[in-house]
């Protein structure tokens, strides 16, 4: 992968700032190192999965952008200059089959008071394999009881923020036990989410993810596999989910802007069914997913 531009003028991975609105090659983007979002991690972000040029649910990704600034008490973003720039970017970008398009969101340089803002587009990774295959995911506790988000708001769950070491740590975690991914379970024994999925169970036709109320992100991927679901016909809702509701499922599937739908094949070790026609249905209908 190269981020210098090719003879055809385009670039591979690249960089676009809000307030210059040039592509510049990822390899020779900087951003000042007094920022916060360097120093403290204090900002936001969303990412975005771009199928042959088409943005998989911008408009969600946009809302949710606005919605965890708001919870982290940043200026408001300016949308528009986001979606422009995200534009822009992929534009500019060597054409590849899927792209992933992250928009960051930082406080700036402590004490200027002045937001900073770019977006970065990268070429997508292979995740044919887990979305055909499914893949092997271990449940670890969260460490907080699953009412966090009403008892301590200021902890910011629920917000999608630059804060990730927790969630690399998991990730790590679940290596370490020969898993690829994680679902997180409050200490009372509750369902949450992983570090970049929502949850998706399913038993008979009944589909259930956690309540974003548990202080879990709202899935843009979720959302659209909703919509999807409830024009087959399926009854698809929010609910209070327990790890014996994971280990008795029909059918369970990690949802994320990246993989976009992952069915899990073994969950601590213990095999899960899996229904790749299905799966590849809804792959079709709710992101024109080619097969």
């Amino acid at each position: 992968m190269t981020d210098t531009a090719p003879d055809d003028g385009s670039f591979g991975d690249l960089v676009v700032f809000l307030d210059e609105g040039v592509p510049v090659p990822l390899a020779s983007a900087a951003v000042n190192v007094a920022d916060l979002a360097v120093t403290r991690g204090d900002g936001i972000f969303e990412s975005i999965g771009v199928i042959d040029g088409r943005f998989i649910e911008f408009e969600r990704h946009l809302a949710r952008l606005a919605h965890s600034a708001a919870m982290l008490d940043l200026p408001e973003p300016d949308l528009e200059a986001f979606e422009a720039a995200a534009r822009r970017g992929v534009a500019a970008h060597r054409p590849e089959p899927e792209l992933l398009v992250k928009l960051l969101y930082s406080r700036g340089i402590e004490g200027d008071d002045v937001p900073s803002g770019w977006i970065q587009v990268l070429t997508g990774p292979d995740h044919s394999a887990a979305r055909r295959e499914g893949v092997r995911v271990v449940t670890l506790d969260r460490g907080y009881r699953h009412d966090i988000a009403q008892t301590s708001p200021w902890l910011l769950q629920g917000a999608k923020t630059l804060s990730y070491a927790l969630n690399k740590a998991a990730l790590r975690e679940a290596a370490r036990r020969g898993a690829e991914d994680v679902i997180f379970v409050s200490s009372d024994d509750v369902v949450l989410e992983g570090p970049t999925a929502n949850v998706l169970v399913r038993h008979g036709d009944r589909f259930r993810t956690p309540r974003t109320d548990l202080g879990i992100l709202a899935g843009t991927t979720q959302a659209a596999v909703f919509d999807t679901l409830d024009a087959m016909g399926f009854a698809a809702e929010e609910a209070l989910l327990s790890p014996a509701d994971l280990a008795s499922a029909d059918g369970l599937w990690l949802l994320s802007s990246g993989r976009l739908i992952a069915p899990v094949r073994e969950l601590d070790g213990r095999p899960l069914p899996v229904d790749a026609p299905f799966t590849t249905t809804l792959l079709e209908k709710s992101f024109g997913l080619p097969t």
